[in-house]
């Protein structure tokens, strides 16, 4: 009846999304299945980071040191991946892990699997305390690796005194 012209929205880029597009970037010479692996392991880290709304320092630390574990993944892309972790990691973390857990058991193998989940529990702990928060979303975690309770147990077991339930 006016004749407007809608409105031409873009739409930014969710935080998770940007990962992508800094691995797709950093990684150019990897095959499409360890990038995947890698925004996987970098959106359970914003998970880990933020389930129990403290992002401290030393486990900013922990994430470009794992982050800077990555064959291939230059210094400059750690700081631009940790920088959208920082910015977004609330966001990322609210998102569905599942879609994290579930892309590490269809392509890595389960060695690799308890390899994340010791680094998810040595991020948790960076900070000094393993919280109940942590700890539940750690178990939650394990079973969605397709991995047992042992192996969580034994991941945990080198933060015993870091367990906040047991102060």
């Amino acid at each position: 009846m006016f004749n407007k012209k809608p409105i031409e929205t873009t739409k930014a880029a969710t935080g998770i999304e940007r990962i992508e597009q800094l691995v797709r970037e950093h990684l150019s010479d990897a095959d499409d299945e360890t990038r995947q692996l890698v925004v996987a392991i970098a959106g359970l880290l914003a998970s880990v980071t933020h389930v129990d709304r403290v992002y401290a320092q030393a486990e900013q630390a922990h994430v470009r040191e794992v982050l800077g574990n990555v064959e291939g993944l230059s210094q400059a892309g750690v700081e631009a991946i940790c920088a959208v972790l920082d910015q977004h990691g609330v966001e990322i973390a609210a998102g569905s892990s599942q879609q994290y857990t579930r892309a590490l058991c269809e392509l890595a193998e389960p060695e690799l699997r308890r390899e994340v989940l010791q680094t998810l529990v040595d991020l948790a702990a960076a900070d000094g305390e393993l919280s109940l928060a942590e700890t539940d979303l750690l178990r939650r975690t394990t079973n969605a690796l397709a991995l047992s309770q042992d192996d969580y147990v034994a991941a945990q077991s080198r933060h015993r005194e870091r367990l906040s339930v047991l102060k």
